[in-house]
């Protein structure tokens, strides 16, 4: 199923097409394709195992496909039989266009808040340390954590932790956004501090892929939903309609189980 932007947005900004990953004998994604434009919010939902975040990861490699296509900007990759396996470089090309947050945070625990953000800057943008720093700064103000620069992880919370691994992302200036569950590891109340920079992010046109159980957001700040199910797409369209009336049964049960909890 190829799902096309109906936003009337710019031109697209990730696109991927006939993705297929399988795992042996299982077939985890199933011939996906999604196109994404400028300052589009997406929203990906669905039962677990549905091929959520393995789609996800696919995107930026994470997940090496078993066949199909994925363009972020003007870099492609295509994996399958008639084509070459992409190297290291074409692969770390691509990445860079597409900044990732996991549902763990993943930052090094023996390193400041502030040497957190700025080290990948340095390691992957060339940038010195005093232009990295000033960066990271301002991202740190940016997610409500500027008084935190000089903290290490273990005295932050789980909610301030996520929203450091934010500024990390964004520190790279990628094109794209790619959110995985971000919240699920936090409690109600520190994720909605998650929520509340990725609603500012979307405002800000920030273009964004986010795997989701918080229908609130999915429904309130993307402009689409994607419903998947057995690693493919049931439906996708706006999220209120299909909160609303959905057209799939699989869709109308996996909404009543979790809308009703």
């Amino acid at each position: 199923m190829t799902v096309h932007s109906e936003n009337g947005l710019t031109r697209p900004m990730l696109t991927a097409q006939n993705v297929t990953k399988t795992y042996q004998q299982h077939v985890a994604v199933n011939d996906v394709s999604l196109e994404v434009s400028q300052g589009e919010v997406v929203s990906i939902i669905g039962p677990s195992g549905a091929g959520k975040s393995t789609f996800l990861r696919c995107m930026n490699f994470l997940e090496v496909p078993t066949s199909g296509t994925v363009t972020i900007g003007e870099r492609s990759i295509t994996i399958g039989p008639d084509h070459k396996s992409p190297s290291r470089k074409e692969v770390a090309a691509l990445r860079r266009g597409a900044g990732m947050v996991f549902q763990s945070f993943n930052l090094f625990p023996h390193l400041t808040v502030l040497r957190n953000v700025s080290l990948p800057q340095e390691r992957v943008l060339g940038r010195s340390r005093s232009e990295a720093d000033e960066r990271s700064r301002a991202l740190l103000e940016r997610v409500g954590l500027s008084q935190k620069a000089d903290a290490y992880p273990s005295k932050c919370s789980g909610g301030q932790q996520q929203r450091v691994a934010i500024a990390r992302a964004l520190a790279l200036d990628p094109p794209v956004m790619l959110f995985d569950e971000p919240t699920s590891a936090l409690d109600p109340e520190v994720g909605a501090e998650v929520l509340a920079v990725m609603k500012e992010l979307a405002r800000d046109g920030m273009t964004m892929i986010v795997v989701t159980h918080e229908m609130a957001f999915a429904r309130d700040v993307s402009d689409r939903m994607l419903v998947m199910a057995d690693g493919g797409v049931l439906e996708c369209g706006d999220p209120r309609v299909i909160m609303k009336q959905p057209t799939h049964p699989r869709t109308e049960r996996f909404l009543s189980a979790v809308l009703d909890r």
